[in-house]
């Protein structure tokens, strides 16, 4: 994996850059820089599977980054400050590294990265460090035949996608059709409550009955409410091998 350091503080970027050398073979630092300018131009030309990124840069903070740029690699950051950064990095499985960096806190945080197989949700980062709010979806409006039935976020069982339609169940078993994608519901859904265990499906913790550990690292999940009398499918909620250490997480919470 190749990976970019952006630090201000020069004896933090060489030790860091030095750390990675001497106990991650398979990451190799490619790029370092130490601004909000530099970094922007440095990504405009080049690419990294993982950006170890400081919060406090020379002309700014690393916020400005991915106002500026679409940022596609994980990032893990790396910060002094435990106020704001915290509550930040752990959105959408953003690992974080409180300085000075503990070996355990940089392995769990690789590691984290290895298993990653989908992107961290940047626009919630963003809010949190600017403290703008995220705007969460109390309840959906669904469209059946002529009416608009209000189904509340809290009566949400799990969102699924199946071939080209998009459901909402909720705890009581009723399934209903909706526009919005799973990406999109991801950004507004309340990561307390929901979480996202594959490609296909969106679950709420409140229908979790039981979890079941399977070969190879994967989990099953059973829910508690009926499968939609008039599906012709059996619903899948296995969680990906690449979220099963983010889910046991999100449970314990």
């Amino acid at each position: 994996m190749k990976a970019l350091i952006v630090e201000d503080e020069t004896m933090a970027r060489k030790a860091l850059s030095d750390t990675i050398a001497n106990n991650y073979p398979d990451i190799v630092v490619t790029g370092e820089t130490s601004s909000v300018k530099g970094t922007v131009e440095w990504l405009h030309n080049n690419s990294a599977d993982i950006i170890f990124m400081d919060v406090e840069l020379s002309d700014g903070r690393c916020f400005e980054i991915f106002r500026q740029i679409e940022v596609k690699a994980m990032v893990i950051m790396t910060t002094a400050y435990d106020n704001y950064a915290v509550q930040a990095f752990e959105v959408g499985g953003i690992d974080y590294l409180l300085k000075p960096i503990e070996p355990a806190a940089l392995e769990r945080a690789v590691e984290r990265c290895r298993q990653k197989t989908v992107n961290f949700d940047m626009k919630k980062l963003v809010s949190v460090l600017t403290g703008e709010p995220v705007i969460r979806k109390e309840r959906f409006l669904i469209p059946v035949n002529n009416r608009l039935i209000p189904v509340k976020t809290a009566e949400v069982a799990y969102f699924y996608s199946e071939e080209k339609n998009n459901y909402v169940v909720t705890l009581d078993g009723n399934a209903y059709v909706i526009d919005s994608s799973l990406d999109s519901i991801s950004e507004t859904a309340d990561d307390s409550l929901f979480f996202r265990i594959s490609r296909r499906c969106i679950i709420s913790k409140s229908s979790i009955e039981s979890i079941t550990k399977l070969i190879g690292g994967r989990m099953m999940i059973s829910v508690s409410c009926k499968t939609p009398k008039y599906w012709n499918f059996t619903p899948d909620f296995t969680v990906s091998r690449s979220r099963t250490i983010d889910f046991i997480e999100w449970m314990q919470q």
